[in-house]
């Protein structure tokens, strides 16, 4: 039997310039700034609330993140398992979350609902109650939670990593301590909820089956109780980098090195933004990625190595993660310090240029092709002062860019000496060998 020939892969055709949905925009008088998306394909509306929520310390850190836990465990009208139940009624759901810049709430439900939904959701930011006993069982399980956490290589990676970078700065401690959150009292949630829930300086977000003028109005009817005075709270700006050798902590026994890496990168409003974004892909920002068919696929010392980029208010930056074989921990160094030295100092061929810019293009758009993705990619762009129109602005930035602007950007992020290194393994098994590949420092 004969085999069949092979027929040539097609080109790819030429991007399409994405068709933006209308949003409809209002302040309030109470400074709160609603944005309201139409997006019909299903009866439903997602909705996002941004509340800026930084602050300093392990104090606040502790606060926010049992505030955050606590947050709809009751109101002044509602036990936490009525407030269930009547979220279940309306089909819907939310949810709340802190982190180091902001208070969230996000949720979704039938367009029926959202009248409903809103209502409650007023009632949480204006009458929420911290019960004591609720506030005490969070308690007990957060601190349970943090013991499991600082367990993990990972997360002793990234806490070092950001202590190194960020030092007292608020990003400098995403998690609290144990000791921190068994201080946080429930009168001290309420207090904190009174300060700082506060609608100035705060973003809604709503995305689904509605009409947006309409919305508008329902939102300021809904939400007319919430009037706190409180200040919005952003991050202050970032210290400079501090550079120095990487830092070696000891985990005795382990059979895997974890390697964090980090540094600055531009934010999503710097005109470098759209050829890093290319060139952290090339790097290793996707599974095709250079790092990946080095240390994966070529040499077999990981299973899946990582570049990302993070874009908080304050200042983005971008992260290496991997982790390997501790027996390989050198090697895997050292190729990871030559695929850096080699994107910062050699320019990428048009092949990996173009397929870099397809995956960042079509990525972008399957990430807001649903209400949800597009709902939460629109709440994180008002982070940067952002709209809607960024969707369609930066797939036109991406296509501009050229092989030597991504030379460039390379260079000016990638450089391996510009990254803060924080590695986690078997000191007596990694430290000599390391070593020998670059400057090294222990705990």
């Amino acid at each position: 039997m004969s085999t069949p020939l092979a027929r040539p892969i097609p080109a790819l055709g030429a991007a399409r310039t994405a068709r933006l949905p209308i949003v409809a925009e209002r302040t309030l008088d109470s400074g709160l700034r609603v944005l309201a998306v139409r997006r019909p394909g299903v009866p439903l509306v997602e909705l996002r609330l941004r509340v800026p929520f930084s602050g300093k310390g392990a104090n606040h850190a502790a606060k926010a993140q049992l505030l955050g836990d606590t947050l709809l465990s009751g109101t002044d009208r509602r036990t936490a398992s009525q407030l269930a139940a009547d979220l279940q009624a309306l089909g819907g759901s939310l949810s709340a979350s802190t982190d180091s810049d902001r208070l969230g709430l996000g949720g979704s439900v039938l367009a029926s609902g959202l009248p409903a939904l809103l209502t409650l959701i007023g009632e949480v930011l204006t009458g929420a109650s911290y019960p004591r006993d609720e506030v005490q069982g969070e308690r007990e399980r957060l601190v349970q939670e943090l013991v499991i956490y600082r367990s993990q290589a990972g997360t002793v990676a990234r806490e070092a990593l950001l202590s190194r970078m960020y030092g007292k700065h608020p990003y400098g401690r995403e998690m609290p301590s144990g000791e921190a959150v068994e201080a946080v009292k429930a009168s001290a949630l309420r207090s904190l909820h009174a300060k700082r829930v506060a609608p100035g300086g705060s973003v809604l977000v709503l995305v689904g089956d509605l009409s947006p003028a309409r919305i508008l109005d329902l939102v300021e009817q809904s939400l007319a109780g919430w009037a706190a005075k409180g200040l919005a709270a952003v991050a202050p700006p970032l210290p400079d980098p501090p550079g120095g050798p990487a830092l070696l902590i000891d985990r005795p026994g382990a059979v895997q090195t974890t390697v964090r890496m980090a540094g600055c990168a531009p934010s999503r409003t710097h005109p470098d933004h759209a050829a890093f974004t290319l060139a952290n892909l090339v790097f290793g920002g996707y599974f095709s990625s250079r790092w990946v068919s080095n240390i994966r696929e070529d040499k077999g010392y990981t299973y899946s190595p990582h570049s990302g980029v993070e874009h908080p208010p304050a200042g983005s930056r971008v992260t290496l993660a991997v982790d390997v074989a501790t027996a390989v921990t050198a090697p895997a160094l050292l190729e990871t310090w030559y695929e850096l030295g080699r994107i910062a100092t050699l320019p990428v061929s048009q092949g990996e240029l173009d397929q870099a810019r397809r995956y960042a293009v079509g990525s972008l758009a399957l990430s807001t092709a649903s209400q949800a993705g597009l709902a939460s990619t629109l709440s994180a762009l008002t982070a940067s002062n952002l709209g809607i129109q960024w969707l369609r602005d930066s797939p036109k930035a991406l296509a501009a860019v050229t092989v030597e602007d991504v030379l460039e950007a390379a260079a000016r992020y990638l450089s391996p000496a510009r990254l803060t290194t924080v590695l986690v393994g078997d000191r007596t098994q990694v430290e000599g060998p390391t070593a020998r590949v670059l400057p090294l420092v222990t705990s």
